[in-house]
């Protein structure tokens, strides 16, 4: 039988250069809490946790937008909700008008007030959020509404602001256009806009003014704050869409870190056990391998 040296040292270091990387292994498992670090740990692992850090980041994103949707469809209910409490109250001047017992000079003070409410209407209406953006202002535009050189108001926005996403294909418009949140309301005389039914109002209240108006204001009015009641019904709704989004990406996120858990992290006391059951056969073959180098060929052939 023939014995050469490297019979005598390769399988021995061998063995003992599998059991070192699997002690430095475990090791490394018990000091960071994790079985996977590289993707020569497990491949398919890795990739599984590469996916789930992906989809991290998107929900990330989401939820950013998510919490920017939310906060445009609450600074548009706070404005609907003025603009509604203005209405009412040029409603209350308008039953008030149609009195027959008011005085000419008791008509200037409502025509005044009626000129007050339609400055602080345009003011709301021009209202812009957080980003700077014109809320009522659609796609385009810095300004939703300006008044013409007649006096009217017209509205400058065109088209509507670009949807947000926040969920994988799926998007909300957190802001309302103008044209649709005062305009289009079916008046006495046809569709008509908020703007235009207080103006109408206030020539109404004019000396001069034909009989007759200030009941087309009073109904005109009703239909105007029906229109606001409906738009604010629509932000409700897609404030109540992002909550159930919200708890959507919670969900979602509870279940990927249940699944990261059980891809990635190390069971420290299993981990324990073998570098221990490992370290034992390390320094057992050290030994072995010690004694058996330290034996001259004579020895080994006796």
């Amino acid at each position: 039988m023939r014995v050469t040296s490297s019979q005598t040292f390769d399988r021995p270091s061998l063995l003992m250069a599998t059991l070192t990387r699997q002690a430095d292994q475990f090791q490394t498992q018990v000091a960071t809490g994790k079985k996977i670090l590289n993707p020569s740990d497990s491949a398919s692992g890795w990739q599984q946790l590469a996916s789930l850090k992906r989809a991290d980041a998107n929900d990330s994103t989401y939820g950013a937008n998510i919490d920017l949707a939310q906060g445009l469809l609450a600074a548009t209910d706070t404005a609907l909700s003025s603009i509604e409490t203005q209405l009412q109250r040029a409603k209350s001047l308008a039953v008030q008008a149609g009195s027959d017992t008011l005085s000419d000079v008791d008509r200037q003070a409502v025509l005044e007030d009626v000129n007050a409410i339609i400055d602080d209407l345009l003011a709301l209406a021009n209202g812009k959020d957080a980003r700077g953006h014109p809320l009522f202002g659609g796609a385009s535009g810095d300004t939703a509404y300006a008044r013409q050189t007649d006096g009217s108001i017209a509205y400058l926005g065109a088209g509507e602001a670009a949807a947000i996403p926040i969920g994988d294909g799926v998007s909300i418009s957190a802001t309302t256009g103008g044209d649709r949140a005062f305009g289009g309301i079916a008046g006495s005389n046809g569709a008509t806009d908020m703007f235009a039914i207080l103006t109408a109002f206030a020539a109404a209240l004019q000396p001069d003014a034909e009989a007759g108006g200030i009941g087309t204001a009073m109904d005109d009015l009703d239909a105007a704050l029906d229109q606001i009641g409906t738009t604010r019904a629509s932000v409700g709704a897609r404030a109540f869409r992002l909550d159930l989004e919200t708890e959507r990406l919670g969900d979602a996120e509870i279940a990927r870190e249940t699944l990261r858990t059980g891809i990635e992290d190390a069971d420290t006391a299993t981990a324990i056990t073998q570098l221990q059951k490992t370290l034992t056969i390390l320094q057992a073959t050290q030994a072995s391998f010690s004694k058996l180098t330290s034996l001259s060929l004579f020895d080994y052939l006796r």
